[in-house]
């Protein structure tokens, strides 16, 4: 994990987050990494996985349906690859 330094914080911005992280019940070190988290994490982010659950539950998808797609793809993996094509 990485470490950093903050150089000639002001005394009044050092002293508000003392305060900000009392008012979280936090060390000062542990709300800076908070501060910096949310702020650099986009909001309103979606995760591809919920993403994709949600999708194929509004389709009405099941564990079977995705069970036979995986058969299927087993299957298709285990043939043979095609034979390249002449032009004789």
């Amino acid at each position: 994990m990485a470490a950093v330094t903050i150089r000639n914080l002001s005394d009044e911005a050092h002293r508000a987050l003392k305060v900000r992280a009392a008012r979280h019940n936090r060390s000062t070190e542990a709300e800076m990494r908070a501060i910096l988290e949310d702020s650099v994490r986009p909001h309103g982010r979606v995760l591809l996985g919920t993403a994709l659950s949600k999708a194929s539950r509004s389709m009405g998808l099941t564990n079977a349906d995705v069970e036979a797609m995986e058969a299927a793809l087993a299957d298709a993996r285990g043939r043979s690859s095609a034979e390249p094509m002449t032009f004789e």
